[in-house]
Formats: C-alpha cells, sequence, structure tokens
C-alpha cells in the first residue's frame, strides 16, 4: 500500500516561511512525477507544484512562483516544498500526491496576522 505523509504545516504570520515535508515509502520514488496541492476553506483543491521523478522539471501555480520551490531526495524518498514570504491566501490543506492519483493525509498551514 503506498503510503505518503507530510509534515511540516503550522501558523505562521505573513512573510514567513515553511517547509513541507511528504515522506513516501512501499513504492519506487524515482520512478514517479510527484505534486503538491493545497485545499483552502470553502475552496477546491488546487494544483500547487510539481516534480518530475528525477527533480530536473518543475512547474508551480502563477502564485507560487518566486516564493516556493519544489523539490526532492529520492535517496531519502522525500519531496519538499519551501514556502517563502507566505501570504494569507496561501493558507489551507496541503497534500503531496503521486502522478497517478495516491494522496497523503494532508498538513495545515495557517498563514495569519
Amino acid at each position: 500500500q503506498v503510503q505518503l505523509v507530510e509534515s511540516g504545516g503550522g501558523l505562521v504570520q505573513p512573510g514567513e516561511s515553511l517547509r513541507l515535508t511528504c515522506d513516501a515509502s512501499r513504492f519506487t520514488f524515482s520512478d514517479y512525477t510527484m505534486k503538491w496541492s493545497r485545499q483552502a476553506p470553502g475552496k477546491e483543491r488546487e494544483l500547487v507544484a510539481a516534480i518530475s521523478n528525477t527533480g530536473s522539471v518543475t512547474i508551480y501555480i502563477d502564485s507560487a512562483k518566486g516564493r516556493f520551490t519544489v523539490s526532492r531526495d529520492n535517496a531519502k524518498n522525500t519531496m519538499y516544498l519551501q514556502m517563502n514570504d507566505l501570504r494569507l491566501e496561501d493558507t489551507g490543506v496541503y497534500y503531496c500526491w503521486r502522478s497517478d492519483g495516491y494522496w497523503g493525509q494532508g498538513t495545515q498551514v495557517l498563514v495569519s496576522s
């Protein structure tokens, strides 16, 4: 059974940073493109960032460009999302997921002044 476990969420003020971690297990991590999505209260889930299996290709939602960085360490079966200059609108539950549809349970990010 594929396992994806997110961590690193929390309560921060606008302008601060967080690093989210997605620990993967029970599959060959380096074979898959991995993604981060988020769901804000009352809104649909949206893709935030994605990274190819080797890490050579990354994509971001427009609002995350220049502030967020997605990375991965295939030796550790781990993906990261470094989020800088957080904004109120970044609040939500952040999920990591495998490109074919396996999802983690999410980690809450709350940006509040």
